[in-house]
This record gives C-alpha cells, structure tokens and sequence, in this order.
C-alpha cells in the first residue's frame, strides 16, 4: 500500500490513541521513529535540508493485510513465515511544510492539499500577485494599475490565502468531511476568539499530524500511535533539539485534530487527570508571610485545569494568603507565600521594583559544539567559575502556548548573570521574570547553548529517539536556592538558602 512501511515486532499496541499534545512515544512509535531517522541520514538530497531543522512524524497503523492468525516469532517476524512476510502493524511518516523544497518525496505521505503544482490554480494566482506587485513598484502607485485589477495585491493575497484554505478538506476517523475554515471557526466560536482568531494562520495543515491521519483515513488505515521529532539544528526560533519527541503545536493543530480525532478511542488529556498531591514544607513562618520549599511537578497558583496549587493548599490554612511570585511547575525551590492582599501587595512593589534578589541552581545538559560552549569542548573543566550575562529578549508563542520565544525586534527586556560551580552545575541569577527565562537562556544557541536537564520544551526531557546521547532526569533539574528580600512589616533584610534536593 503506498507510503505504508512495515513494522516486524511483537511490541504490543497501546490500549487508545495518542493524545498528540501531551505524550510520552510509545514504542512503536520509537520504533517507527528510528527506521525514519536512518532513511533520513543515508539520502544525502533530504538530509541536507533536513539538517537545518525540520520536524518529522510518524504514524502506527495496523496492516490491514497482516492475518489474524499470524504469530510472530522471536526474531519479529510471523512464526513459520519467509522474513518478507508482512507484520501486524505498518507506518507512515511526514515532515512539516516542504521538504528541499517540495512536498512530493515518496517515502513520506503527501500533502492534504498540494499547493505546489506549477500550473496549479495557486501557484498561476501568485505569480499573478508578483506581477501586480511589480507593476506597482514600477508605476509607483496603485491607482494607474485600476485598468488591469479592482483589487489590491493585499485583498487579492487575502482571497487567494482563503480559497487555499477551503481546499483542506479534512476527514476524521468517522469518515466525515470538514473544510479548514469550517473547523477553525467551529473551533472558535465565542465572540472574543472569533475576533481573535478569525482565520488560520498560514501554514495551518500543513504540520505533520493532518498529514498523516489524512492519509491513513484515506487508504482506510486504522491509527494505533502516533509521534513527532525534531531533526536537525537547534534554530534559534524554534530551539529544539536533535531528535526529541515533542508534541503536535496547539495554535494551527489544536482545532484541526479536535475534528480529526473524533471517532478514534484517545488518550484522555493529563492535565484533566490532576497532579500528585506532595507535601510542602515551611521554610519560614511569621505572621505576616511564609517561605516554602515548592517540590517540583506542583503548580505555584491554580493553573486553568488543575486547581491544586501552593496557593490553594496554603489557603486551606490561611483563607487570604496569595503567593507573591511563581515558580514554574517543574521549579523547585523557594517561594514566598503573603498571609494577606496588604502584605502580598507590599511584596509585588519590591519585585517591580527589582529589589528581591533571587538565585538559581541548574543542572544543565552535557557540553557539546553549539553556542558557548564550543570554547570549551576539549577542556570540560575551563567551564568552572567561567562568569557572564546573558540579554535576550522574549515573548510568547501564540502558537505553540506555553513555549516563549527570542524576539530581538517585539520580546520583552530578559536579562540573567550566570556563574558555573561545576562543569554542568550553574548558578543563575534574574534580573527579569519572564515566563521561561531561565530555561531559554540556558537553551538558546546566543545564550549557553546548554539545556538544563529534564527540560520537555526546550531542551531533552526524558525521552529522544536516541537517548544515551542525554540526561534522563526525571524532572526538571532547575531549583530556586537563595532569596532576599525586605520583611514587609519588620523591615528586617530576609534571607533564605535551600540545597539542590536528591533526585
């Protein structure tokens, strides 16, 4: 069948499918994944684009020609069967957008809509805008061109990005069809997000997870997995890495595979399964506030599923209290909890004012030739005590949520000094609070060029399709270790220090 790939394996199959916004791969998947990866590294013409940084899926789906009755032996093949006898389960496999330039290589599946053919009614309509807009920077003014077009080169790219649109036809498991405008305004439908949202951004469709369930509903294959990983460089937009698994992106496939799923049994969402209740410690306690010791996996403030939270924990003791900064989730560390909205309020007007000073300890990922530390590969103990500051700008990601992104033009003002204690152990200290600081100026290729361990979105997490290469922490190594500030009511200088927990 075209574009399917056979698995031989006795690896048993997951009990639902994927949920692709929050996953760990599973084995087929890992499976499907490596046999991808080696294809990619031994041809030369897709490695070479691949390189610079590209996404890759794949899709588990059964054989639908494999028989019941086959049973496979211990070298994964059926028992008593010739080695080229088909297995139980086949995959197919996609890359997001084009790939050196095209979206018809023949070991991927293609398109949900094939924008790309030269005489096609998109690419003739954009050559057809280029001319306009030539003609316009030649004549120097729209109005002598009203002869040749009542539209303008911006409405015409409008209309034409619009019909392009209603060509995505998309199917879900049920054997419906629904256009892309259809489901994101769907999918949008309150007012506020309507304005918000009007019409998908550019490229919606085209990510790896459309592509695939679109084409195995199509040669009516049934999805048993599913799994994404970046190839290539770690870019400075993107900042992934090298063969991790990460998600499907919640901006342009959120709505499209709410449509598309509907019909297969899924993954239900962790977030709506709850996090584990832990214990708090109590670093500190007077009568106007608290320090804690947030363990890492517990939300500093109720998050818009999960409720349980330091603070809703703290409240159940002391009904006013607020927690007067945040840790990030996976953040362990201190955390000052106010007993009431004046003393929280007295507190938020020390951090806008940049009075509280706060230290971080991170465990970053081993050194390897990217960013800074290519000064120091062949010494790794010329890291030690090596001091800096890192400024780069950030923003959110409005669509990938959560990730932040490095804006230099739009991003707002983030500025850390580091220290190394160890070759892997730093000392990070803010100077700005933005969502994710830390984690990206570790990260990024301009600032350590260093992921701190266990980090899912921007560095390695646990899981890689070639994970000896990494850490495997089992959260993330990032722990906040001193801080001082100004008591609210005594005036007394506060200073506190906690150790990196064991892990």
């Amino acid at each position: 069948m075209t574009h399917l790939h056979l698995l031989h394996t006795d690896i048993e199959k997951p009990q639902r499918f994927t949920y692709p916004f929050a996953y760990e791969p599973h084995p087929l998947c890992q499976l499907a994944a490596h046999e991808v990866q080696q294809y990619i590294a031994t041809h030369a013409d897709i490695r070479e684009d691949a390189d610079r940084g590209k996404m890759f899926g794949v899709l588990v789906v059964e054989n639908p020609t494999a028989k019941p009755s086959d049973t496979l032996g211990r070298d994964g093949f059926p028992t008593g069967k010739p080695s080229d006898t088909l297995g139980r389960y086949g995959f197919l496999a996609a890359y997001s957008g084009l790939l050196a330039g095209r979206n018809d290589w023949d070991y991927f599946v293609p398109p949900v809509y094939d924008a790309q053919q030269p005489d096609g009614y998109f690419k003739t309509k954009e050559r057809e805008i280029s001319q306009t807009i030539a003609t316009i920077e030649t004549i120097g003014t729209i109005a002598t061109i009203k002869t040749t077009t009542a539209t303008s080169p911006k409405q015409m790219s409008q209309d034409l990005q619009l019909w392009l649109f209603h060509q995505y036809q998309l199917l879900n498991a049920r054997g419906e069809v629904k256009d892309l405008v259809d489901i994101w305004q769907e999918y949008y439908n309150k007012p506020k997000l309507q304005r918000k949202y009007p019409l998908p951004p550019g490229g919606t469709g085209d990510c790896c997870a459309p592509k695939l369930l679109q084409h195995a509903y199509q040669q009516g294959l049934h999805p048993v997995c599913m799994a994404e990983f970046w190839w290539g460089a770690t870019t400075k937009t993107e900042l992934r890495q090298h063969l991790n698994y990460y998600p499907a992106c919640r901006g342009k496939c959120k709505p499209i595979l709410t449509w598309m799923l509907q019909g297969l049994d899924v993954d239900p969402d962790p977030e709506t399964l709850g996090f584990d209740h832990k214990d708090i410690p109590i670093v500190y306690e007077d009568d106007y506030l608290l320090v804690v010791n947030k363990p890492s996996g517990l939300l500093s403030i109720p998050g818009r599923i999960e409720t349980y939270s330091v603070q809703t924990v703290m409240q159940q003791r002391y009904p006013d209290c607020l927690v007067a900064h945040r840790l990030d989730m996976g953040t362990s560390g201190l955390l000052i909890v106010a007993k009431n909205v004046e003393i929280f309020k007295t507190l938020q007007q020390q951090f806008v004012r940049h009075e509280v000073k706060k230290k971080y300890l991170a465990l970053l990922e081993a050194a390897d030739l990217r960013g800074l530390t290519r000064t120091i590969h062949n010494n790794p103990l010329s890291s030690i005590g090596k001091k800096g500051t890192i400024s780069l700008p950030m923003r959110p990601d409005p669509m990938n949520r959560p990730r932040q992104v490095v804006d230099l033009e739009h991003g707002k003002r983030a500025v850390t000094d580091y220290e190394f204690i160890t070759n892997n152990l730093v000392a990070l200290y803010p100077h700005t609070g933005r969502t994710h600081q830390l984690r990206i100026h570790c990260a990024h290729p301009d600032g350590l060029g260093r992921p701190i361990q266990g980090d899912e979105l921007y560095g390695f997490g646990g899981t890689t399709v070639s994970s000896t290469q990494h850490a495997t922490a089992t959260r993330l190594m990032l722990h906040a270790a001193e801080i001082s500030f100004l008591h609210p009511v005594t005036h007394q200088e506060m200073h506190f220090e906690l150790p990196f927990p064991e892990v």
